[in-house]
């Protein structure tokens, strides 16, 4: 697998523009709905919205 880094600064609106290919390497691609949260330890969490809720209702937590 082929890791490609990228970097981001978040500006003012707050918005971040993740690289495609980041995107692609996780197996996400245009059109489809993420979930986006923050994981309380300083990480940002991008999921599938069909896992995330998979695993809410199986386990009740993301």
């Amino acid at each position: 697998m082929i890791r490609e880094p990228a970097e981001a600064i978040v500006p003012e609106a707050g918005a971040v523009e993740i690289p495609l290919g980041v995107l692609a390497e996780a197996g996400l691609y245009p059109g489809d709905a993420v979930l986006i949260y923050s994981d309380g330890d300083g990480r940002i969490v991008v999921r599938r919205r069909e896992d995330a809720i998979r695993d809410l209702l199986a386990n009740g937590a993301l």
